[in-house]
């Protein structure tokens, strides 16, 4: 996980963020346990409340489980439930006005698919 955060969100909002790319890598996978509230907060350098509150929120998602007295791991089809939910997100947010750039400019389908992203023609 990156060690800085950024104005633009609260630290719990990041936090849970964070562990959702995490799931969506592969990088934790199912039965994963999640570091500790305590351990996070000292490497990170945050109030544990915050570390909890991100980590309430992935429990409230249905994306991590508490087993009491063991810590917090990641449920059963996690990262499906992650992909459903991010890509209707991303063809009803992101994709919309990329569409219509995509139309705009007069972009074909051919076009966009011999360009890579990051790559100048």
């Amino acid at each position: 996980m990156d060690r800085e955060w950024n104005d633009s969100q609260p630290i719990y909002r990041q936090l849970r963020d964070r562990v959702v790319a995490m799931i969506l890598e592969s990088v934790l996978g199912e039965g994963d346990p999640l570091p500790s509230v305590r351990n996070i907060a000292a490497e990170y350098r945050v109030n544990p409340l915050t570390v909890l509150k991100g980590y309430q929120q992935l429990v409230a998602e249905q994306l991590v489980e508490s087993r009491r007295g063991l810590g917090m791991f990641i449920n059963a089809g996690a990262r499906d439930l992650l992909l459903k939910s991010e890509r209707q997100r991303f063809l009803t947010e992101q994709w919309p006005p990329i569409h219509e750039t995509i139309q705009r400019l007069g972009l074909s389908a051919e076009d966009l698919l011999k360009t890579r992203p990051g790559r100048r023609r």
